[in-house]
């Protein structure tokens, strides 16, 4: 008799394995940087650039790096930063998407080309435009000047856009019908509906705005405006000497509430993008 053949799918096992160690490969390299700052955060001075595995913990590093540098006052401007960002995003970007999605009016699609054109510009390119506005405006050193040119967003109006689209406008009808203003069908109905296309967007604006640096730190001047991304630059400087120990406490202590919250919220960041269609 002859013997039964194997399934055909065992046959492409290997690419899968292949695929497999590959992930595993890159995603070591990513992490590697990581792993080296917190042995080196950990630990004292001299065991920075050796591994040895009975080499004794210090939070030291960390107090250090803290009465080094006004971090206190930098993690509250970075948070005043991203949370005055974010509600203006939010706010600005669902009446301008609801508009292209539900209204018709003179130069729509001309004005939604431009915004679309916004996604295609690199932000680095305004840098001297930008400053030149807000020394017009009596804003450089100010939370305001770095927040300002990133309040409407063409990502977020792109993507509420089409988000907007998807629902059924027989909702609206229905909600007319019962006396309800455009507003309050915006509120009632597509903001509730959009909720992880919302959840999305606030991940990326959050973690982007965060670790913005460039802008921030060519229109700021003083410690009362400086985020952390600037006041770790000028923390790590040459003024202070590399001292890679205090130099990566005071990384992680700035990247810290970024990594808590995805490792906190991970299943849900996931959900929220698949939700979203992000890819």
């Amino acid at each position: 008799m002859k013997a039964a053949p194997l399934p055909s799918r065992l046959v492409y096992n290997a690419p899968g394995l292949i695929d497999t160690v590959a992930a595993w490969l890159l995603a070591l390299l990513w992490i590697l940087p990581l792993i080296y700052a917190i042995w080196t955060a950990f630990h004292p001075s001299e065991y920075a650039t050796r591994f040895e595995l009975l080499a004794p913990l210090t939070l030291d590093n960390f107090a250090r790096a803290w009465d080094a540098a006004p971090f206190a006052r930098y993690f509250l401007n970075t948070i005043m930063l991203v949370s005055m960002i974010l509600c203006c995003q939010l706010v600005l970007c669902t009446l301008a998407a609801y508009a292209f999605a539900r209204y018709e009016f003179a130069g729509k699609n001309l004005l939604f080309a431009l915004v679309l054109v916004q996604l295609m510009i690199v932000p680095d390119i305004l840098l001297v435009e930008n400053y030149k506005t807000m020394a017009h405006l009596g804003l450089v050193d100010t939370l305001l000047a770095i927040g300002l040119p990133y309040f409407a967003s063409a990502f977020a109006i792109f993507l509420l856009r089409q988000t907007f689209l998807g629902i059924p406008k027989e909702l609206d009808d229905a909600a007319r019908v019962e006396g309800a203003s455009a507003l309050q069908i915006l509120w009632r109905i597509y903001v509730p509906l959009a909720k992880p296309v919302y959840t999305a967007f606030a991940l990326v604006s959050v973690s982007f705005h965060w670790n913005n640096f460039l802008w921030p730190l060519i229109i700021t001047n003083s410690v009362s405006a400086r985020p952390l991304t600037v006041g770790l630059q000028v923390f790590s400087s040459g003024d202070q000497g590399v001292d890679w120990s205090i130099i990566t406490a005071a990384t992680l202590m700035t990247s810290a509430p970024l990594l808590i919250g995805f490792l906190l919220f991970q299943r849900q960041f996931v959900q929220s993008f698949m939700r979203a269609g992000i890819k």
